[in-house]
């Protein structure tokens, strides 16, 4: 291959190095209405009633809008494919507030001192109610986050919203309890994951304005401009044909903007006054007031035989999504359905709990979608199993992971029914090359390396998926323009990883032309074909099979234009990206000359390639990460030495761009397992809302992060690719708790593992 595969260098990367790419505020004309939101200081109160007279007076202020100003339509703001299986459970503004920093009123004035000014004389009165913040007693709590009785779901999700269950889940294959009654081993452990923040550079932002139509244009900092535009026009009950969603350049998702947090707050300013509004939401507001990570409780039982072959995983897990149930019944399941696969002989799995209401900031998506909560429940008691058994960790797994070839039920099922059968894996390889690569036959268990330092390695393995099988589509276009360059059009948002170059790529080596002859327009609800969005992991596997398609339909275009106008039968044809050639003859046009002579009178014909994808199945790329630490025996204090990964995520389509995305999300797992936590007050108001409490770690935290690939083959993917970009995160917690254990003799199973928390286990053990 001459470019897929290639280290490309990211077609935009010296203008982001340079300042020069256009942001959402950098769009805004200068005379939007600033958008400001008063919000609840309490964490579950009814709004009894609300004086605006004050307010209402400051020079500047054009609207305040309350709760009886709005539609009265419930939506969800979770960017997922229609019909959603997130509950209809919000309102633009409601009569009930269900966490500090809920939204109570919207202020839109001329300029930001009006609407901060006006803010400070909203005067709310406030029934205060008792609020459910505890996610392990929130079922059967006498307060109910949502008493009101027009919530709606689109399908069945196991929501029993008296008792604050927003959904249920259940996965089952085989017996067992069976299994576990007759296994030689059993362990059993309880871990719980915190709720982590995005910690992008780029806050919430959106501006909106009517176009010469009378259309409301949207222009935002969004993954899923598509779902934005539907979102908005249930919200505020106009026809989606009303509303177009423009995604310039954002700086930064990690899954936050998967979900509408903003966007609706300016346009109905807009809807309501006629004039163009733009909300930007501060550092605190973007911690505070949007979503973060599923906090979970997952307990673990695992049964084997003295051999260490895995009878049975049994996995009762407890959800906390917060206010609303953005992405609750998916985050939920995919936290089971994309670990259970992992260890493939085992006879018996099962999954099951719920998602519960709390009064918390509600919560979503963020890299890694569950599979992150459930991967580090499952890998430490994995972990946990083989110091039981005594036996090597890593040996562990190479006898009872999922291997190519083998069918697995959780994995689905084909189109007739049968289970699908893993295509492609090179996790096997992947574990022999990170034990290389760490020294694991050196350094395990443990080192001594002073009277108060030991040095130890730790291990883990994951598996995620690529897009979501039978719902996730995207398409593709591609057009020749008359001086023989190509446009490619996406409705797929790239975050800064790269995927407009990726996609590029895949079109080049299609049409065998340079990378220079393709421009990627993306994403414009107007002008773009439709694209679930960049979620799921799904943008290298389903947009790039739509750009595959769409370019082999360019092609086929193109010899058969050539062939009419070269006089031929298109069978003769043949092109070499340049040119079009008569085999047997010599008769040859270039693409230049034809682009030219087709879209003149002569020709009359813009030759334009369409593509469509939809998979049936999710490939899983697998990673097996190791770490090694260094633990101060006197204060816990906890070094991560060195990191290694070694991925299997098919065919780079780049090279360079896949290596930063592993490295990236290795840090951000990092981040998660031993610095990153959400905290709340006793009363429910967040403690961590901005970056002086929130840590995230710095380079001076991260040690030595080495990273290699064992490529496979994925038959479905585009040039045998499978995805990357959220499986990075999942081995880093279960990998250093291991590492933990092994040097001091301790579990961690309530991340993140801090100092305090492994000295006082030391204390402890001791």
């Amino acid at each position: 291959m001459r470019i897929v595969n290639q280290p490309i260098s990211k077609i935009d990367g010296m203008d982001i190095t340079t300042g020069k790419p256009v942001y959402t505020d950098d769009l805004a004309h200068g005379h939007e209405l600033v958008v400001k939101i008063l919000r609840s200081p309490y964490a579950f109160a009814r709004i009894k009633a609300i004086n605006l007279e004050k307010a209402s007076r400051i020079p500047g202020v054009e609207c305040i809008l309350t709760y009886q100003d709005v539609p009265k339509t419930r939506f969800t703001m979770a960017g997922q494919s229609y019909p959603e299986p997130s509950p209809y459970d919000r309102l633009i503004l409601d009569e009930y507030v269900r966490y500090v920093g809920d939204e109570v009123a919207i202020i839109a004035a001329a300029d930001e001192k009006a609407a901060e000014k006006a803010m400070k004389l909203i005067k709310v009165e406030y029934e205060i109610l008792e609020p459910v913040l505890d996610f392990e007693k929130a079922i059967g709590h006498p307060s109910v986050v949502h008493p009101e009785g027009d919530v709606t779901v689109n399908m069945d999700i196991g929501m029993d919203k008296t008792k604050n269950i927003a959904s249920s889940c259940k996965i089952e294959v085989g017996d067992v309890e069976g299994e576990l009654k007759n296994s030689d081993v059993v362990v059993e452990g309880t871990y719980y994951t915190q709720a982590q923040a995005h910690a992008m550079m780029e806050t919430y932002r959106a501006l909106t304005y009517f176009d010469h139509n009378g259309r409301l244009t949207i222009v935002s900092s969004t993954q899923i401009p598509f779902h934005v535009r539907r979102i908005v026009a249930r919200a505020l009950q106009i026809p989606m044909s009303r509303v177009r969603v423009i995604k310039p350049r954002i700086g930064g998702g990690f899954g936050g903007k998967q979900t509408a947090s903003v966007e609706v707050f300016p346009a109905l300013v807009t809807l309501k006054t006629g004039k163009p509004a733009k909300i930007i939401y501060d550092r605190r507001e973007t911690f505070a007031c949007t979503t973060s990570r599923h906090a979970m409780r997952i307990t673990v039982r695992l049964g084997a035989d003295k051999e260490g072959n895995i009878k049975a995983i049994d996995m009762q897990a407890l959800s906390d999504t917060g206010a609303y149930g953005e992405h609750a019944p998916t985050v939920f399941a995919v936290a089971g359905y994309k670990t259970l696969p992992l260890y493939g002989k085992a006879r018996a799995v099962r999954y099951m709990g719920h998602a519960v209401y709390t009064n918390k900031m509600p919560a979503g998506a963020l890299r890694g979608y569950g599979v992150t909560q459930g991967t580090f429940a499952l890998e430490s008691a994995i972990n946990e199993l083989a110091a039981k058994l005594q036996m090597d960790p890593a040996e562990l797994r190479e006898k009872n992971i999922i291997r190519e070839g083998d069918a697995h039920p959780v994995l689905g099922e084909t189109p007739e029914g049968k289970p699908v059968v893993l295509a492609s894996s090179a996790l096997d390889r992947c574990i022999k090359r990170g034990k290389e690569l760490i020294g694991w036959e050196e350094k395990y268990p443990r080192k001594v390396v002073s009277d108060t330092k030991i040095r130890a390695v730790g291990m883990a393995i994951t598996m995620q998926g690529s897009g979501i099988a039978g719902i996730d589509t995207a398409s593709a276009v591609i057009k020749l323009n008359d001086d023989g360059f190509y446009t490619l059009l996406l409705g797929s948002t790239d975050m800064g990883t790269g995927s407009d170059t990726t996609m590029a790529q895949i079109a080049a080596e299609v049409l065998e032309t340079t990378m220079d002859k393709i421009i990627v327009h993306a994403a414009d609800t107007d002008i773009s074909p439709y694209d679930t969005g960049s979620y799921a992991s799904s943008t290298a596997y389903v947009t790039g099979n739509a750009v595959i398609k769409a370019a082999e339909d360019m092609r086929t275009k193109i010899i058969e234009a050539g062939a009419k106008l070269l006089g031929v039968d298109s069978e003769e044809i043949e092109f070499d990206g340049e040119f079009v050639r008569a085999i047997n003859k010599d008769l040859s046009l270039s693409l230049d000359e034809m682009a030219r002579r087709l879209i003149s009178g002569e020709g009359k014909l813009q030759l334009v390639g369409t593509g469509t994808f939809g998979g049936d199945t999710s490939p899983p790329p697998f990673i097996a990460g190791f770490a090694e630490v260094e633990v101060d025996t006197e204060t816990g204090k906890i070094d991560v030495i060195e990191y290694v990964a070694v991925v299997d995520c098919g065919t780079m389509i780049n090279p360079n761009l896949v290596r930063i995305q592993v490295e990236g999300g290795l840090v951000q797992g990092i981040g998660m397992a031993m610095y990153e936590d959400v905290k709340y007050s006793e009363r429910g108001k967040m403690q961590t809302d901005t970056f002086m409490q929130y840590k995230i770690p710095c380079r001076k935290d991260i040690g030595k992060i080495t990273v290699e690939f064992e490529p496979s083959y994925e038959p479905t993917g585009p040039f045998g690719a499978k995805s990357v970009g959220e499986v990075v995160i999942n081995t880093p917690s279960p990998a250093i708790a291991h590492a933990v254990y092994n040097a001091v003799g301790v579990n961690i199973r309530n991340l993140p593992i801090t100092p305090e928390k492994v000295l006082m286990a030391i204390l402890e053990k001791k």
